[in-house]
């Protein structure tokens, strides 16, 4: 693991807990209270609000804008201009036309689990939950959760098949689904994937 590094161009709150070998580059901001896990690296102009927990191994991308209370486990990749957003029903005023403050709203999180892919430009919406190894296509808008080892693409985002770790689309085969790249073998029940094991 490299030693990391924090670009002085970057905006890093002192409250910030940032582990061995990070990379933060230049004009990202991580705001007060951030968790960021070792070996990860935060692309340029990247946005991590407060409290925002992130662990080892991720990669986010150039001007990814990531909203607390997000959640994301290890080895999540998000894109370039990637939203993961925190207000289901935005409004810049109160019903009495008051200006909202921090305490007019209670914030929802995006939580990504272990090894899950965000493309580039895509918005989750919050509270949404993205399942472990799945892959949300570039640009697309996701409101509901998803499933582990699935491919969503598309406004909104849609399930349009299953992808392995490697990130490669499976391929169906009689009784299972299959990695073309690792071997792995899976098992859908009801609509669900399970993994079974690598090919003999």
């Amino acid at each position: 693991m490299s030693q990391g590094q924090i670009h002085p161009a970057s905006l890093v709150h002192a409250e910030t807990k940032i582990g061995v070998g990070c990379n933060v580059w230049a004009w990202s901001q991580v705001r007060e209270g951030v968790t960021i896990g070792s070996g990860t690296s935060i692309g340029q102009g990247a946005y991590l609000g407060p409290g925002v927990m992130v662990g080892a191994s991720c990669k986010i991308q150039n001007y990814a804008l990531i909203y607390e209370p997000a959640v994301l486990e290890d080895s999540v990749f998000v894109g370039p201009g990637a939203i993961l957003t925190n207000d289901r029903y935005p409004r810049a005023v109160n019903l009495d036309g008051s200006e909202k403050s921090a305490g007019d709203w209670t914030p929802v999180g995006v939580y990504i689990e272990h090894g899950a892919s965000i493309g580039a430009k895509a918005v989750l919406v919050g509270p949404v939950r993205i399942g472990a190894w799945s892959m949300v296509g570039a640009g697309s808008v996701v409101s509901a959760d998803v499933k582990p080892y699935s491919l969503v693409v598309g406004i909104p985002a849609a399930h349009v098949g299953w992808v392995g770790r490697s990130g490669h689309r499976l391929l169906k085969t009689k009784d299972e689904w299959v990695c073309p790249d690792s071997g792995d073998r899976f098992e859908e029940l009801d609509g669900h994937l399970g993994l079974v094991g690598p090919t003999p």
